[in-house]
């Protein structure tokens, strides 16, 4: 079948759940004999516009953006959708709820089926203004209306799906990358000035919505004996909110921030953890923290539902999400407990790799594409009919 990627910034992955997704995803569907293009943002491949090129049997097409914030998005989404409405296409794939507002494009004009994977509910985010929340709630609304599939990677946007459009949803989660090999000898480490095994890291962009101010807050009031604490992600676009967070961070030496780190560096620090920290007040499910647990790192978290489904059954430690004073109860608890917190993460790896496997998730994506090629677009399906109710979306 032929299949077009639309959502997804480009390949390789940097930072982003949805490109790391579609680097683990498309490549395995390419390898079962399928082709797959991935239409992208020029800004992020580095490429000049609608040039081309290979990433692991994927062809990633590079598409004009406007390099203005919540805007390029949906002028690459725009074009993309356009761009598969030309070719023949079998399944048209949108990536997160903001490019879904194009679904309608090959819904009415061609005969592929539209499928649309929600990673979270996108327009709660905080860098979002008033216009661009409303876009991407209209997204939403598109993809409920148009898509034939739409996939949620937690049972918690499951949910949120059933009671608010009546509407089933394929259930497919997201699943750790595998770190390649990284320093023994804890160089880049020491270089920070860490010890192994006696510091909290945090990985994830610096936005208000996942709650990096409230860690630090925490750690600097806890000031425990002989931890400290790795801010590592990169800033995003909410510059006023960063910079009175470096500015705290800049007082405090036992916070360090480390910048946007990948390969073998993010690696190394991430394994040389005492504990990995994620107090988000929003997430789909955290690729960040899938990835840590499978390294066998203890979390702490917030209790939002993604992180509950992830930390349940004694697999984490997680306190009250947006409660400074619950956090920092948890991380004192944490840090006075490390035999407690390692029979957590034991339990927790164990859980991931027996659930969490990226050869299932796409194993399950091919399946709801060969089902959808195999209904017709004549069936309809009601939304509280089951069955194919999971895969069909209301004309």
């Amino acid at each position: 079948m032929k299949i077009a990627v639309i959502g997804a910034k480009g390949l390789p992955p940097r930072q982003g759940g949805i490109e790391h997704q579609c680097a683990e995803v498309y490549p395995r569907i390419v390898a079962e004999g399928h082709s797959v293009d991935l239409f992208g943002r020029a800004t992020y491949t580095d490429s000049p516009w609608l040039d081309t090129y290979d990433f692991q049997g994927v062809k990633v097409i590079s598409m004009p953006d406007m390099r203005m914030r919540g805007v390029d998005a949906f002028v690459t989404s725009a074009l993309g959708a356009i761009a598969a409405t030309g070719k023949k296409y079998d399944i048209v794939h949108f990536h997160a709820l903001g490019p879904s507002l194009f679904t309608v494009l090959p819904r009415i004009a061609t005969s592929a089926k539209v499928v649309v994977t929600c990673q979270g509910l996108d327009w709660q985010r905080a860098k979002w203004g008033t216009f661009s929340t409303r876009l991407i709630q209209m997204g939403e609304k598109a993809a409920v209306r148009y898509a034939h599939g739409l996939i949620v990677v937690s049972e918690a946007l499951k949910s949120y799906f059933w009671q608010n459009y009546e509407r089933e949803t394929v259930y497919i989660p997201n699943a750790p990358a595998s770190y390649g090999e990284s320093d023994p000898h804890f160089a880049y480490g020491q270089q920070l000035g860490l010890t192994s095994g006696k510091y909290m890291v945090y990985v994830g962009r610096l936005v208000p919505e996942k709650r990096p101010d409230l860690l630090v807050e925490a750690f600097s009031q806890l000031k425990p004996p002989g931890w400290k604490l790795v801010l590592a992600g990169g800033v995003s676009d909410t510059q006023s909110y960063t910079t009175k967070l470096l500015e705290q961070v800049a007082n405090n030496p036992d916070i360090i921030f480390a910048g946007e780190l990948r390969g073998a560096r993010l690696w190394e620090i991430v394994r040389g953890a005492g504990l990995f920290v994620l107090p988000s007040d929003l997430e789909g499910l955290p690729l960040a923290m899938l990835e840590a647990i499978q390294e066998g790192i203890p979390v702490l978290a917030s209790d939002i539902l993604p992180h509950q489904q992830l930390l349940n059954g004694g697999r984490g430690t997680m306190f009250t999400a947006g409660d400074g004073n619950a956090c920092i109860r948890a991380m004192d608890w944490a840090v006075n407990h490390p035999q407690d917190l390692a029979v957590m993460a034991e339990r927790a790896q164990k859980h991931i790799q027996a659930h969490y496997s990226w050869e299932n998730i796409s194993s399950e994506t091919l399946k709801l594409y060969t089902t959808l090629l195999d209904t017709p677009d004549t069936v309809r399906v009601g939304a509280n009919t089951g069955g194919l109710a999971g895969v069909m979306g209301k004309d």
